[in-house]
């Protein structure tokens, strides 16, 4: 049971103890999608053709009845409520993704994620990313910094690891470029070629904006259309841990403002900013 907070939940000094209480409910909706059985899943298509779940939906109820409890102000865009939506959040708002990584999932893989960020003025500043197969949460929150717990089987969150994105690579060291394995696009090919001898990493879900923000990879790039609520945790995360998301031409994303679809149009995510200059 969660409890809820004292504070107003919007107020930067209390934004601490609020991603505790947001990690709990994240550690549930983890918990939700582990409990579904993979091997006999009702798939649903959606009218983008992207696929749904019932493990969708049961992450997705356990995150609306939290955050209807701790924060019953704040507007809330779900993907899987996107049609309730009414942009533009010009002040905060709750950005989730239930299950990122629904094909992940389907295929069996452990690289899906539960994704819920808090944006603020159109900037990701909080964000959690959990990925309950894996045992592990990711979170940060935007001036404070990043880190990750490695959580139980019986959900308990171990000790948090704070996190930092590698350094520019040095001359004569290699790129680690984190790609997916689902989504692939020849602008994005022509980004990681054009950084010679760059090895890429196939990784699922919002798991390759981690993969950066704790070092394991220096890049990620998409060149290609994605939503809001795929990244908005990731990109909190990241810039936590002390890296840097922009567009392709080096200007900050924005979120909520009413973008068509809440599409993303490209993305690139440095570990070090000084990369991207």
């Amino acid at each position: 049971m969660i409890s809820k907070p004292t504070f107003p939940c919007l107020q930067r000094d209390d934004a601490e103890a609020l991603l505790a209480s947001l990690t709990e409910l994240v550690l549930r909706a983890g918990a939700a999608i582990l409990a579904i059985d993979r091997g006999h899943l009702a798939i649903e298509g959606k009218c983008d053709g992207s696929p749904v779940t019932e493990a969708d939906l049961a992450a997705d109820r356990i995150i609306a009845e939290g955050l209807a409890r701790l924060c019953p102000e704040v507007p809330v865009v779900s993907e899987e409520r996107v049609a309730l939506a009414t942009p533009p959040y010009r002040d905060s708002f709750f950005l989730v993704d239930p299950l990122d990584g629904t094909k992940e999932f389907i295929a069996g893989r452990d690289e899906f994620t539960v994704n819920l960020a808090l944006v603020t003025k159109g900037v990701p500043l909080l964000g959690i990313v959990g990925a309950p197969a894996l045992g592990l949460i990711w979170r940060g929150i935007v001036g404070v910094g990043a880190e990750r717990l490695q959580v139980a089987p019986d959900l308990t969150p171990g000790a948090a690891v704070a996190i930092a994105p590698r350094r520019f690579p040095a001359p004569g060291q290699q790129w680690i470029a984190a790609v997916s394995r689902s989504h692939g696009d020849c602008r994005s090919e022509a980004f990681i070629d054009a950084r010679p001898g760059a090895v890429r990493k196939c990784v699922g879900s919002a798991v390759k904006f981690c993969r950066v923000a704790e070092g394991a990879a220096d890049i990620y790039p998409r060149l290609a259309p994605t939503c809001e609520w795929d990244i908005a945790a990731g990109h909190a995360v990241l810039c936590a841990a002390g890296g840097h998301v922009t567009d392709a031409a080096g200007a900050p994303l924005q979120f909520g403002l009413g973008a068509p679809g809440f599409i993303i149009p490209e993305f690139i995510a440095w570990g070090d900013p000084k990369a991207a200059s």
